[in-house]
């Protein structure tokens, strides 16, 4: 037994000594085939945009109506930023909020060109796991992230929906007052939300293994009205480039189908979904080169141009990453 003993330490030296030896190396093909993939998805994304037809499109647009769009782009993304600051004060983590609404920046113009596998999940984890979070946490940042944008949808689709229904075409198979009816079921579903929080105050659900904790009525509260401000501010953006041609409430209106339809066909940034949709319901209000023009001008402000911006950013946060390895292993004795 003593001879048994004395060999299990050197068994379990030489077992750890082999895994520290690969490990570095798995992380790093990991890492490298990471950014393979996200500047393979770039160069696809890059090369289904005609950049042509985009500048041509913003420059038929007024000045005073493309500066506008382009502020209610910037506010909306620096609403939907703190959607993890809220997160933040769930899970009770210790980064500061600047670097939590740059994480978040990140990740939503990557969610947005190339769906939330990609920038909702993977980003959050990548960029999180690198500032020191567990994965439990990372978790819960962007479960209540996701259900803050989501609850906020509710209202504003439930409202568009139930006070301002579309006339849509025969073939979508369901009728103004079907719409009205959906409406009404997403005001009932948010509100069924908001009274949990009030009668569950800060409980943690089990479903299938996976927590949930419900926010006090308070931060529901918030949740909405950051959410609901943000869908409405999104759907301000493409009000402004069709230069009020419309109104209002059926712009937004036919944004929320938009969006609802892009997450079902699951095609990143809805490319062709979003089109389509405008084109079916609003060209017989306004012609179809003036929606698409529009909406191409839509892209290249609250897709294109924040996504450079995030890649920048993203790029720059891997370099200082690397550069505080290298300075830490340097002072490692």
């Amino acid at each position: 037994m003593s001879g048994s003993s004395r060999t299990t330490p050197r068994a379990g030296g030489a077992a750890g000594r082999a895994r520290r030896a690969w490990w570095p190396w798995v992380k790093r093909i990991a890492a490298w085939t990471f950014f393979a993939v996200v500047a393979w998805l770039l160069v696809r994304q890059a090369r289904t945009i005609d950049w042509a037809q985009v500048l041509s499109a913003v420059r038929e647009i007024p000045l005073p109506a493309l500066m506008a769009a382009l502020l209610l782009a910037a506010c909306s993304f620096t609403l939907y930023s703190t959607y993890d600051v809220l997160g933040r004060h769930m899970t009770g983590h210790s980064l500061g909020a600047r670097t939590v609404m740059g994480v978040t920046f990140i990740s939503y113009a990557f969610n947005l060109n190339m769906g939330a596998l990609v920038g909702g999940v993977a980003f959050r984890y990548r960029l999180y796991s690198r500032l020191g979070l567990d994965n439990l946490t990372i978790t819960r940042i962007l479960g209540f992230s996701m259900l803050t944008n989501w609850l906020g949808y509710l209202v504003v689709a439930g409202v568009a929906f139930f006070f301002w229904p579309l006339g849509l075409p025969p073939d979508w198979k369901i009728e103004s007052e079907g719409l009205r009816v959906l409406g009404g079921a997403l005001l009932v579903l948010a509100a069924a939300y908001l009274v949990l929080c009030a009668v569950a105050r800060e409980h943690t659900w089990n479903i299938r293994g996976h927590e949930l904790q419900t926010p006090a009525l308070g931060m529901a509260l918030l949740q909405l009205l950051l959410s609901c401000t943000n869908w409405s501010l999104i759907g301000g953006v493409i009000w402004f480039l069709l230069q009020g041609q419309l109104p209002y409430p059926q712009v937004l209106a036919v944004l929320l189908v938009a969006a609802v339809a892009g997450v079902i066909t699951h095609v990143p940034a809805g490319l062709g979904v979003l089109e389509a949709v405008f084109v079916a319901l609003l060209s017989h209000l306004v012609p179809s080169d003036r929606l698409l023009a529009a909406l191409l001008a839509y892209r290249a402000i609250y897709y294109l141009l924040p996504l450079g911006i995030a890649t920048a950013a993203y790029l720059g946060t891997e370099m200082r990453a690397r550069r505080r390895r290298k300075t830490e292993a340097a002072l490692r004795p």
